[in-house]
């Protein structure tokens, strides 16, 4: 695994723990879509499901995590959910589909920093 991979996995892991932590169910985690992509985590909040995008960064990186959402991921992100949802067949749940961003702050030392923004898309 490079160390870019490395730090979108451990951001992966810190958002899915503040998920949990939040009261949110994590029902999958990296669930690809053929050549669409991939979603980072998929999670149950309440009666809605979740699609959620992690961006992690280190600290004094040139962009911030949370700005890194361009209007083509929030498309991509759409036709992902479309397709979790065909694929996990039946109808779309009661509290419909929500896309969040979660950005992940790494400092030079110290806990990270977790920015959730829910329905960004």
């Amino acid at each position: 695994m490079t160390a870019t991979g490395a730090l979108g996995r451990y951001g992966e892991d810190v958002a899915a723990r503040w998920l949990a932590d939040a009261g949110m169910a994590v029902l999958v985690r990296n669930w690809r879509c053929g050549r669409a992509g991939e979603i980072d985590i998929v999670a149950r909040d309440g009666d809605a499901v979740v699609v959620c995008e992690v961006k992690t960064r280190r600290d004094g990186a040139f962009q911030h995590p949370m700005a890194a959402l361009t209007s083509q991921k929030t498309e991509r992100l759409r036709r992902l959910a479309a397709c979790w949802l065909e694929r996990r067949g039946g109808p779309p749940p009661p509290g419909g589909v929500r896309i969040d961003l979660i950005g992940v702050v790494l400092p030079r030392r110290g806990a990270p920093v977790v920015e959730h923004a829910k329905g960004v898309a």
